[in-house]
């Protein structure tokens, strides 16, 4: 065989090698989404490795090749959840600045809706199961709170700006948390107690600082 036919054999390999990865890519994906259903549903002491393998219809070693055990695939599942809330609420920065925030929250809030009970024992017991979850969490408030900085054309944050955006954050995180334990109120109500709490906490951090935000920005921001 020439080199020629041996570059011709190794082309028509490249495309199956593809198939395999996307094939391997959308299980793991398929598997993630499985976990948090899973660990939702119960708590993750009671949930023994061979559950897992049984819920998604494979033996135990092919769910080892996809993660080292249950504590890896119980910190994979939270990584994924953080993605996909990050990508569902990330701001549309074709709409105006407070449509942007209506839209994100909105976003935010329909995501608790589906995944109500896998967000609470995240954000509950989550850190307690993996200390990395604690690091996944941290890295998921920093790519919001860079979101709304961008937003607001800031680059570099004075502290009260910076304090005052990380504690709404906070306020969303609570309030999510409460709804879900208590879903009497409102989402309307929800979405709207969370905007007036973003534009009050604006508001104060310019109040206390003029600097951390110019008037013009606070103003664009609010309307």
């Amino acid at each position: 065989m020439s080199p020629k036919d041996g570059r011709a054999h190794g082309k028509r390999k490249a495309p199956k090698a593809r198939r395999i990865r996307l094939q391997t890519d959308t299980r793991r994906a398929q598997l993630l989404e499985l976990g948090m259903d899973l660990f939702a549903a119960r708590a993750y002491e009671d949930i023994a490795i061979d559950d897992l393998a049984a819920a998604a219809g494979i033996s135990k070693g092919l769910l080892y090749h996809y993660f080292r055990g249950k504590r890896e695939f119980y910190v994979e599942t939270i990584r994924a959840a953080s993605l996909k809330l990050r990508r569902l609420s990330e701001p549309d920065r074709t709409l105006p600045p407070m449509a942007r925030l209506r839209a994100s929250i909105d976003a935010h809030l329909n995501y608790i809706q589906e995944h109500g009970p896998a967000y609470a024992a995240i954000y509950r017991s989550g850190v307690a199961v993996a200390p990395e979850v604690s690091e996944i969490l941290e890295e998921h408030r920093g790519v919001v709170l860079r979101h709304f900085l961008r937003n607001l054309g800031v680059a570099r944050p004075r502290p009260v700006l910076r304090a005052a955006l990380r504690a709404w954050i906070s306020m969303v995180e609570g309030a999510s948390l409460d709804w879900i334990a208590h879903p009497a109120l409102k989402r309307d109500q929800l979405r709207e107690l969370l905007i007036a709490g973003y534009v009050a906490t604006l508001a104060k951090a310019m109040e206390l600082d003029p600097q951390a935000l110019p008037a013009t920005l606070f103003h664009a921001a609010a309307s």
